[in-house]
C-alpha cells in the first residue's frame, strides 16, 4: 500500500507502509548476475520451496538494493497481501522473510529494459535532482525495482528508490 505525497516532473515522493518482503543477498557477483542468481532462489520459494509447500502468487515490484561501493545485492519479491500476517517460512537457508518499515521514498520511473547501467544513470539523476531542490535522502544505498516479466516487450516500467531522510 503506497500513496502519493508528492510529484513532480522527474520524481515522485511515495509513502510506504510497513511490509513483508521475501528476500535473499547474494555475495560477490556482478548486479546483473545477483539479480539472475536472487531471482531463481526466490521463484523456487514461491513455487513451493518453503515450509508450507505453498505456491504464492508472483508479485510486483521486484527490487534489488545496491549500496555504493559493495558487491552484496539484496534481491526482493513483496509478499502478497494475502500472505503478510504470516507468510510460509522459507526451506532455503539463502532465503529469508523480512519486514521493512513504513518509509517515505524518492522514487524515479523509467521505461525499456532496464540494465544495471541504465539504474546506476537514473539513480545518478534522480540524486542530482534531489540535491538541486534541497531534499534530503539517504545517499549511500538505493534500490532498484521492477515491474515487468522479461517477456514484456513494450511499456516496461522500472524505478530507482532513494530513502528519504
Amino acid at each position: 500500500m503506497t500513496f502519493a505525497t508528492f510529484q513532480a516532473k522527474d520524481y515522485e515522493l511515495r509513502q510506504y507502509e510497513t511490509a513483508k518482503w521475501v528476500s535473499t543477498v547474494i555475495r560477490g557477483e556482478t548486479q546483473k548476475e545477483a539479480m539472475r542468481q536472487g531471482f531463481w532462489k526466490l521463484f523456487h520459494y514461491i513455487q513451493g520451496k518453503n515450509e508450507k509447500e505453498m505456491k504464492i502468487d508472483m508479485t510486483v515490484p521486484v527490487t534489488c538494493l545496491v549500496k555504493s561501493g559493495c558487491t552484496d545485492f539484496k534481491i526482493s519479491f513483496f509478499v502478497p497481501f494475502e500472505h503478510q500476517d504470516c507468510p510460509p517460512q522459507p526451506t532455503d537457508s539463502d532465503v529469508f522473510i523480512e519486514e521493512r518499515k513504513a518509509a517515505a521514498l524518492f522514487v524515479r520511473s523509467f521505461g525499456g529494459f532496464a540494465s544495471p547501467e541504465k539504474y546506476a544513470e537514473e539513480a545518478d539523476a534522480l540524486a542530482r535532482t534531489l540535491r538541486n531542490r534541497g531534499q534530503p535522502f539517504h545517499e549511500d544505498f538505493f534500490y532498484t525495482a521492477g515491474y515487468d516479466s522479461p517477456f514484456k516487450l513494450f511499456n516496461r516500467h522500472n524505478e530507482v528508490w532513494y530513502f528519504k531522510k
